[in-house]
């Protein structure tokens, strides 16, 4: 299996296709209630769905990208504000916040080898 696309739940959605082409995600589905995006790399999509009361009910979506400390730099260029700067986390990813207009958690990280091959990585008999 592969994962394919995430959908989160969005209460605005011109301000939400706003939001996520100015993160630099691209446009390929635009209806009043439905948005798909493209990431820039790699052939992974998301969806927003207009809902009454988005609620992102505690899921936490992420976005990784090598050069995290200049995308970041761009993006507050591009007028986006982090709740939380790159910041190296204990399970060795380094993450940034940013939250959506409808309050999703967005943490755009970088892992390198440790998100495949943590230190701690189970090994297990079953075919992966």
């Amino acid at each position: 299996m592969n994962l394919n696309q995430v959908t989160l739940p969005v209460n605005n959605m011109a301000q939400a296709v706003e939001f996520y082409l100015t993160l630099g995600f691209i446009q390929i589905v635009d209806t009043p209630h439905y948005a798909r995006f493209a990431c820039p790399d790699g052939d992974a999509t998301f969806s927003l769905s207009l809902t009454e009361n988005a609620d992102s009910g505690g899921a936490v979506i992420y976005f990784e990208h090598e050069h995290l400390d200049e995308l970041v730099a761009e993006l507050i260029d591009r007028g986006i504000e982090f709740a939380q700067m790159p910041t190296e986390q204990r399970y060795l990813w380094k993450e940034a916040i940013v939250y959506d207009p409808s309050g999703n958690k967005i943490k755009l990280f970088w892992a390198g080898e440790n998100r495949h091959n943590p230190p701690w990585k189970v090994h297990t008999t079953r075919a992966q």
